[in-house]
């Protein structure tokens, strides 16, 4: 068959890229290196502004495993406990938890209903090039050698993947990629419907979470910026399971618990640092394009919305029969253009919480002052309101509220 598109990786970014472009009429080849459903190590928070591209692609979690959360709970290191609402029980939740076995898979059954094609199990092990032009790819299908060719490809295989790597457009500095464990516990105790992100001294810059899920399971982790991981020689795992038996803030709530499955880690690249995402016949999106929020450490809603301005861009690029750099370019001009200021901010925003001292005043002051809870909560809900929580009026209400 002759592909307009092929999506090599079924992520959410590859999903939500072919479901647009499926919408708009194209042919699209998906491929993906797993069989469905698999497993996935992450956070499993899943943000408002997935929640937003899953409206606009009509895809509804109601009668899937998950569970509603209505904002987040902050901690400081010095253990001050600060929830942050942004709703309540009854209401539409702004976000939810869901284990990505179960949420990517519901992602790829709507995209493999609206694909020309999808096959599972291949590995992509090259790109097909005409001159500096991308035009496919090969790769390997239960041992048999096959290759396959688009208009335009559309690398979605993940930050390990292999089209970032053949491209030379990996994330591979230290100082913007996030080393981060996760697994899961039953029975810790405290849980309410909120994500908890705790600042732990031990862990800054980054933090140590608890994502409560269904049947009283959690998603407990922790994550932090690799270079200083590297140069403080942290025992990254060490600091987790010291947290969880000895922090006064948590033992207690992980007293009767257990844990469930293997401490799993992965790497997190970080949008802070732009790579570049547009070539001639190609396009990178989500991980691969190194995309996640340097500060949350958050990358599913800036992976499906990446699928959607790739989409865009390729849509244009098929109706004008112009494949090159400079019209799939239009792609991270209009994404940036979207996403740019949060992700400015929000890297200025972990910079700042290297510092202890100032974490401690602003959880302190969010856990007493309804108007600095106020504009936390706002933030949360519109993204893009994210620089509010750099400007100096946000600044004088946390120091005098």
């Amino acid at each position: 068959m002759e592909y307009d598109v092929i999506v090599a990786g079924a992520g959410p970014a590859g999903c939500s890229c072919t479901l647009f472009l499926a919408k708009a009429g194209k042919k699209v080849l998906l491929l993906d290196r797993a069989k469905f459903p698999r497993e996935k190590v992450c956070g499993d928070g899943i943000s408002g502004r997935s929640v937003g591209v899953l409206e606009e692609l009509g895809i509804s979690f109601e009668g899937v495993e998950h569970y509603d959360m209505y904002g987040v709970t902050f901690s400081s290191p010095n253990g001050t406990v600060a929830p942050i609402l942004a709703g309540k029980p009854g209401e539409k939740p702004p976000g939810f938890v869901c284990r990505r076995e179960v949420f990517d898979n519901v992602l790829f059954q709507n995209a493999k209903k609206a694909a020309a094609r999808t096959i599972e199990g291949f590995f992509v092990k090259d790109l097909v090039m005409e001159g500096s032009r991308i035009v496919g790819v090969k790769g390997d299908l239960a041992g048999k050698e096959m290759e396959f060719r688009a208009k335009v490809v559309v690398g979605a295989d993940g930050a390990a993947g292999v089209i970032a790597r053949k491209l030379n457009a990996r994330q591979e500095d230290e100082l913007h990629q996030c080393a981060g464990l996760r697994c899961y516990y039953e029975g810790v105790t405290g849980m309410g419907d909120t994500i908890e992100l705790h600042f732990v001294k031990e862990a800054l810059p980054g933090y140590f979470w608890i994502f409560p899920l269904p049947n009283n399971r959690a998603n407990v982790g922790i994550g932090m910026i690799v270079s200083d991981v590297k140069r403080n020689k942290v025992n990254l795992q060490k600091v987790m399971l010291d947290t969880i038996e000895k922090n006064p803030v948590f033992k207690e709530r992980f007293k009767g618990a257990k844990r469930v499955t293997e401490i799993k880690s992965w790497m997190l690249p970080f949008a802070s640092k732009r790579v570049k995402i547009a070539y001639d016949g190609c396009v990178l999106v989500g991980d691969a394009a190194s995309l996640i929020d340097p500060f949350t450490g958050e990358g599913i809603g800036n992976a499906l919305t990446s699928g959607k301005y790739a989409a865009r861009t390729i849509i244009k690029a098929l109706d004008e029969n112009d494949f090159s750099e400079k019209s799939l370019s239009r792609y991270p001009d209009e994404l940036f253009s979207n996403i740019g200021n949060e992700i400015d901010t929000n890297y200025s925003i972990q910079k700042l919480s290297r510092h202890s001292t100032l974490l401690n005043l602003v959880m302190g002051k969010a856990k007493r002052s309804k108007d600095v809870q106020a504009v936390i909560t706002d933030a949360m809900l519109n993204p893009h309101n994210h620089r509010v929580l750099m400007s100096p009026m946000f600044l004088v209400k946390t120091l005098f509220a």
